[in-house]
């Protein structure tokens, strides 16, 4: 059995045990670090080392055993600014595995995971703050860090999402308006971000076509790039560039990991009318950093001047979603989001503004630019027949999506 899988067998007995789930999202920008609020503590006050069930420290020697844990190296990556580094020695610190155990120190780390979008980390500092284990029990912070892991998409997200919602019981109207307050007031952070070269210089979106790492965005994304990293639900991590096609607008990126690919179709089949739409990021500084769902229709078979190459789609895009999937009914890719009409040209040329007219690449001219990379074509999913569940599409689309910051 996987680990990961392990741990969510596990998931619903984290309360009785506090084992937190490593399901990690993690989201980035360099707005400052989150909004602190100690009002409103309970009674009880535990800052002295725990001392957890022999259940949750088998569990973690399992994880040691499988995934080799090795606390000195872990905790070089937590001090660089790895969010699910930084996660994992809040959790040694947890389990005293490799370390004593410590609360307050355990506390200490899964804060700093948790700055950056670390959905665990969040999770974890919303039990720590409900049972006063390590920090002072504090009801209002407990329910804004179970929201905030709540909005995730995944199974520790559900699980935060029920914890908080048994909290809600035992809090007065006021703490709760507090709570959502301080939530809304959150952003997440890159640690280790001290200068203008450290920024990003440009963002898009981008997807994976394969389980080990391989993605898909747009060529105008990533050209002249020194460094590529990806936001995904495996924190924040670097991305190389493999090849480009340049006249198509795409590039193919690799990153390390294992992740949740989605299938090409060939474009061919696709009509005039047909339902597609695209998760991705746009706007991030101003819409922020969450996925963003879009929805439209195939507006033309062709694209600007009857370019061949194009899709014209009814799907509202912004700056920032280049480079995201186009999906069909099915949940397989038929496109890559690409480009909008220029406004300005629009009412040059014709004296009105165009009217969400954009533009994405057909996946067939995709198929080929990976034709000339054997290794990825080879890995491929093959292309879904039968219809989904429209949440199933969307669903499968936001595990694949990822936001490309380009330095």
């Amino acid at each position: 059995m996987k680990v990961n899988q392990l741990i969510l067998a596990f998931l619903f007995l984290a309360v009785a045990f506090q084992l937190p789930a490593q399901q990690p999202v993690t989201n980035a920008t360099t707005i400052p670090n989150w909004v602190t609020n100690d009002t409103s503590a309970k009674n009880s006050v535990d800052t002295n080392k725990t001392s957890l069930d022999p259940f949750v420290k088998a569990i973690f020697a399992i994880i040691e055993e499988n995934e080799h844990f090795n606390f000195a190296a872990t905790k070089a990556k937590a001090d660089k600014g790895d969010a699910k580094a930084q996660y994992d020695i809040g959790y040694a610190y947890h389990a005293g595995h490799g370390v004593a155990e410590d609360a307050t120190e355990a506390v200490k780390w899964y804060r700093k995971a948790a700055g950056q979008g670390y959905i665990s980390a969040e999770a974890s500092l919303g039990f720590a703050y409900k049972d006063g284990r390590g920090i002072p029990m504090n009801y209002v912070e407990a329910y804004k860090w179970f929201n905030l892991a709540a909005a995730g998409n995944d199974s520790v997200a559900k699980f935060a999402a029920s914890q908080r919602d048994e909290l809600v019981q035992q809090m007065t109207s006021d703490q709760i308006a507090e709570a959502q307050q301080l939530s809304r007031r959150f952003r997440v952070r890159i640690e280790g971000v001290s200068t203008s070269s450290d920024l990003p210089t440009a963002s898009g979106s981008g997807f994976f076509i394969t389980d080990d790492g391989y993605l898909i965005s747009n060529y105008h994304v990533v050209k002249d790039a020194t460094k590529v990293r990806l936001v995904t639900s495996a924190g924040l991590i670097d991305a190389k560039v493999v090849k480009v096609d340049a006249a198509n607008d795409l590039a193919l990126l690799k990153a390390d990991g294992r992740f949740a690919p989605l299938p090409i179709a060939s474009s061919r089949p696709v009509k005039l009318g047909g339902m597609v739409a695209t998760v991705g990021f746009p706007n991030t500084g101003m819409q922020g950093f969450a996925p963003k769902f879009a929805r439209g229709e195939i507006a033309s078979l062709s694209g600007a001047a009857d370019d061949a190459r194009y899709f014209q789609i009814s799907v509202p895009v912004q700056p920032g979603n280049s480079g995201g999937a186009l999906v069909d009914e099915h949940g397989d890719v038929v496109g890559v989001v690409s480009a909008k009409l220029n406004a300005a040209a629009a009412l040059a040329a014709s004296g009105a503004l165009p009217e969400n007219v954009n533009y994405a690449v057909k996946s067939s001219f995709l198929l080929s630019f990976l034709e000339s990379v054997p290794d990825v074509a080879n890995k491929l999913k093959d292309a879904v027949s039968a219809e989904m569940k429209f949440d199933e599409v969307v669903q499968s689309a936001q595990a694949a999506a990822v936001l490309v910051l380009v330095y």
